[in-house]
């Protein structure tokens, strides 16, 4: 037997021994959230949260440090009906043990704490749970307390190797507050909807800034009534946003730079990757500008560089203008391929940058009529070729928001080549209403958007890009928990073996 198999065998027994489950709600070992001993979760530690039929008024902090192959996961289990277990913070408590700074910023509020003892929490799962309204007052360790006002259900101070996966983030400041001594977090399979302040630019569905953050088959709704804030308005180093649903806010996405010189001074700073995402300009929206690239401090040195913007499905109601991307300055390219853009209105009504950059774009859809600006260039834009125009692409459904292909669709087999830079990136999953993915059959040349045909059962895939694995949808407590390294093969086996039994041991 090798050493590696040796030392796992070695190790289960005692990861075995320490690991437990705290099941939370009706008929289970405890009553209530602030029950649980969040203060001294161990690798491996399960919070099994059970949906019932009135919310938990709670609140918490994590602050701890699971592994890549026990990480902490907290998950909600849907009840008989499929509904997730919804947890608000109006008029919610805190645990008495718990002693935590910023408790005005979130309902479920991720490093900065005393108790449990400050550290960098990482290797942590947050799945299957609905956390609404950050507003209002809530009981701290202060006593009567009340949220700021850009609270989010979900705030992330400080960690590393998070997932927050198949929540349901509402109704408050932000839905997701992430800040910048943050690393590698994965966000998939969430739906982000209804947050943002009344009369208010500073509030989004998702403002965050980490070193490596992953956007994925998430669905982003549109922002609370009157609400200015964009959908998904990030600041990181390592951005991927790919196969979401993102349909309205001022801007669908809002990419600027970082103020933190650790993110800025790393070599994933300098690209950005957009791709497989629908979005979704609807009628009356604030600004005309799907998407701004570069930053919105003034200081132009600190601005982000380089946009690949590829395979998108982008959509226009709008009676007005439509300006598909901003350019900060001259400092920021874009390149932008494989992209289908519709406007519903006349084709002239679409402008592909605003004034400065440089805008290089090829082998995209367009209505006829189309003009590089409204304004006047102080940047360039480049056509690359292979660009097609029509007055139609051929979706299945425009007006129910069925953007896959038609067997007829003019976007078919119009992608002759890759974008240069994007290889590491290849187009392999699809969004498939609402927050879940498919497998999508890898054509050549490939099909203009963010739509191909589905994979055939039992086809063969080429090597998808790394995470990739889509979001299981799973309420169940059987659902993927895992983020970060692992092992293969039979290692694999021996290790979910242990993790099984471990789980059968109940804490009490």
């Amino acid at each position: 037997m090798s050493l590696p198999r040796i030392a796992l065998l070695l190790l289960l027994p005692s990861l075995a021994a320490q690991a437990a489950e705290y099941r939370v709600g009706p008929g289970q070992t405890y009553a209530t959230i602030g029950a649980v001993p969040w203060e001294s979760l161990n690798p491996g530690d399960t919070v099994l949260i059970h949906a019932r039929p009135t919310p938990y008024a709670e609140k918490w902090v994590l602050g701890r440090r699971g592994t890549a192959t026990a990480p902490i996961t907290v998950r909600g289990v849907k009840d008989a009906a499929g509904n997730l277990p919804v947890i608000v913070g109006e008029n919610a408590t805190t645990r008495s043990q718990l002693n935590y700074w910023g408790e005005e910023r979130g309902i479920l509020k991720i490093g900065g704490s005393n108790t449990p003892a400050d550290t960098t929490p990482a290797y942590l799962v947050v799945e299957n749970l609905h956390l609404r309204r950050a507003r209002g007052a809530f009981t701290g360790r202060n006593g009567a307390s009340t949220y700021a006002k850009n609270a989010a259900a979900i705030f992330i101070e400080k960690g590393e190797h998070i997932t927050l996966r198949n929540c349901v983030l509402e109704d408050s400041g932000n839905g997701l507050f992430i800040a910048n001594a943050t690393s590698d977090v994965t966000v998939e399979g969430n739906s982000i909807h209804g947050n943002g302040n009344p009369d208010s630019i500073l509030e989004h569905n998702a403002y965050t800034e980490a070193l490596g953050i992953t956007y994925q088959y998430n669905r982003f709704g549109p922002l609370c009534a009157g609400c200015l804030g964009n959908n998904l308005k990030d600041r990181s180093a390592g951005t991927v946003i790919r196969y979401n649903w993102i349909e309205g806010g001022n801007r669908q996405l809002d990419l600027v730079e970082t103020s933190s010189d650790t993110l800025r001074g790393d070599a994933s700073y300098a690209r950005t990757f957009v791709h497989g995402n629908v979005l979704l300009e609807p009628a009356g929206a604030g600004n005309r500008q799907v998407v701004h690239f570069g930053g919105d401090n003034g200081t132009t040195a600190t601005y982000r560089g380089t946009l690949y913007f590829f395979h998108n499905t982008v959509v226009s109601t709008r009676t007005d203008r439509t300006t598909l991307l901003r350019l900060s300055t001259n400092a920021q390219t874009a390149h932008v391929q494989g992209n289908v853009v519709l406007v519903t209105a006349a084709g002239n009504t679409l402008s592909l940058t605003d004034e400065a950059g440089t805008l290089r774009h090829g082998l995209n859809w367009y209505k006829p009529g189309y003009v590089s600006s409204f304004g006047t260039v102080t940047g360039s834009v480049v056509d690359t070729g292979g660009n097609v125009t029509g007055g139609d692409p051929g979706f299945v459904n425009l007006a129910g928001q069925d953007f896959r292909l038609t067997a007829g669709s003019a976007l078919r087999g119009k992608v002759t080549a890759p974008l240069s830079g994007t290889e590491a990136h290849p187009v392999t999953w699809q969004y498939v209403k609402h927050t879940t993915s498919e497998r999508r059959a890898q054509a050549a040349p490939a099909h203009i958007g963010a739509y191909g045909d589905p994979l055939a059962p039992g086809a063969e895939v080429p090597d998808a890009e790394t995470p990739d694995a889509a979001p299981s949808g799973s309420g169940e407590e059987g659902g993927c928990d895992a983020t970060g390294g692992g092992f293969a093969g039979p290692l694999a086996l021996l290790l979910l073996a242990a993790l099984a039994a471990r789980r059968g041991r109940r804490a009490h």
